[in-house]
């Protein structure tokens, strides 16, 4: 009893030391949240915070492709700006950025960085559903929510709070994280929640109306539900935008409770749609993929995948199946006797290949180490003893500027007489980067036209090069999936 009564003292004295250290050693500490008006706890200063966005966005930029559209970019800023104006930190200096992927998606790092998607656009019909999109993920950065993510991860053990006081390099070695967790995982339900709170409240200070988050969010979920069911019928895993319910959000309980929740509307309150102006912003811009990486093919590479957003190429093994999922790219055959990975890492310090398998992937030993250098380069592998009786696994760690590629060939049934080592080294040294982004001389692009009593989607879908799926992409860009025909008189998105 005595001793624990001595433990307990000395656990509260450590922790006073890291609160007191903190409060004045740091920066923020304990402080009151500009969107929320609660207290947070928080590990970082404005400064601190606009920094770290400064370095993650240009780490970004060197790696994705940007939209280059005058007209459309000053329009996103507009809109933007007017947002943030009406926002709870105005003071902050709000970038904006159109990423030319095709994907749908939006969202936010500290310090004021928002970026869109083009092909989120797309979807779109209105200023006041941009705003919408805009508001929520500015709603994130007003809120602070990267930072008290952060602050409480790192708060998560005593042992996390000294290694943070005594190195004050954590904001550094986050970088990655911070990136991948906001651009595809989101900040989790009760934040992004707390962001269309914000943001709702945003669109009725800006003159919008509220019920435009709840608008774009049903907008996404149709495009969600569509491509689930695709992915299920090719066998394959889909992809949201990271803001989206796992209920329909027209039905979401909660959803219309913190919108209703963040401005009792006057009576006579009409918030303006601008669908004119939206139409001119985004007339002419480009629907799908506009770019393809440069990859001279050779009578190896059946079996070639190319990731068009980090620039590298790989041949897997003839006939198996390649998967891109959240944090690594998964290769393996139908029978799942074997299988490759590769994920990606940002690298934190200066450090050799061979001790980057050793210390960050916690490797004493490797078997058959050495060094390689392979289309500019350099790397190390080895392998490494399998639990189980299983052959060995085949890792290796290829180093491209700051990023880590990390290589892992492993069994899972072994076949007999299938030298699967031979067949791991054989598909690691395709590995390399791509040649660059090349664009595409007759890129897809959004028009407007208007409906007149005979048209239908199926009649535009026969001259629309959307191929098999063109009538439900159709109806998705126009807000009219699954059902429904366009309204004689109504502008309508075509894309040729």
């Amino acid at each position: 009893m005595k001793g624990d009564k001595q433990a307990k003292t000395f656990t509260k004295t450590l922790l006073a030391a890291a609160i007191i250290a903190i409060g004045s050693g740091l920066t923020t500490g304990c402080a009151v949240n500009p969107a929320t008006g609660t207290p947070d706890v928080v590990l970082m200063s404005e400064s601190e915070e606009v920094r770290l966005g400064k370095e993650v966005h240009e780490e970004l930029i060197a790696n994705t492709p940007v939209y280059t559209d005058e007209k459309l970019q000053a329009y996103i800023e507009k809109v933007g700006n007017r947002i943030a104006a009406n926002g709870d930190r105005p003071e902050l200096k709000y970038h904006f950025t159109i990423l030319d992927l095709p994907d749908i998606n939006a969202f936010a790092l500290p310090g004021g960085y928002v970026y869109v998607n083009r092909g989120l656009l797309t979807y779109l019909k209105s200023e006041a559903q941009l705003a919408a999109v805009l508001s929520h993920e500015i709603g994130h950065i007003t809120g602070r929510h990267a930072v008290r993510q952060d602050a409480a991860k790192k708060g998560a053990g005593l042992l996390s709070i000294f290694t943070i006081l005594s190195t004050g390099s954590w904001i550094l070695t986050d970088l990655n994280n911070l990136w991948s967790s906001a651009a595809i995982k989101g900040y989790g339900r009760e934040m992004e929640l707390e962001a269309d709170r914000i943001g709702a409240n945003y669109l009725y200070r800006s003159g919008y109306d509220p019920e435009a988050m709840i608008e774009t969010i049903g907008i996404l979920k149709d495009e969600e539900k569509f491509h689930r069911a695709l992915a299920k019928a090719q066998g394959r895993k889909g992809t949201s935008y990271h803001g989206l319910f796992s209920t329909h959000p027209r039905n979401d309980v909660r959803l219309r409770t913190v919108v209703k929740e963040a401005a009792t509307l006057p009576p006579d309150y009409q918030g303006v749609s601008n669908e004119d102006q939206y139409r001119e912003a985004t007339e002419g811009v480009v629907y799908g993929v506009n770019y393809q990486m440069n990859v001279k093919q050779t009578p190896s590479d059946e079996n070639r995948y190319t990731h068009d957003k980090l620039g590298f190429t790989l041949v897997f093994p003839e006939h198996w199946k390649i998967e891109n999922r959240r944090s690594e790219i998964v290769g393996e055959p139908e029978q799942k006797d074997a299988k490759i990975t590769l994920e990606i890492r940002l690298l934190k310090r200066p450090i050799a290949p061979t001790d980057y398998i050793r210390d960050e992937m916690n490797i004493s030993l490797l078997k058959r180490s050495e060094n390689f250098k392979q289309y500019g380069l350099v790397g190390h592998t080895g392998l490494v003893s399998s639990e189980d009786g299983l052959p060995d696994k085949r890792v290796a760690a290829f180093f491209q500027g700051r990023k880590v590629y990390l290589f892992t060939g492993s069994v899972e049934k072994p076949k007999p007489g299938v030298d699967y080592d031979e067949m791991f080294i054989r598909s690691m040294k395709t590995f390399r980067p791509a040649l660059p982004r090349a664009r595409l001389p007759d890129a897809k692009r959004i028009h407007y036209v208007k409906a007149n009593e005979n048209t239908t989607f199926a009649q535009l879908a026969r001259y629309t090069r959307l191929g098999r799926y063109s009538e439900d992409l159709l109806r998705l860009i126009n807000g009219y999936y699954p059902r429904g025909e366009p309204k004689p008189g109504e502008w309508i998105k075509i894309v040729k």
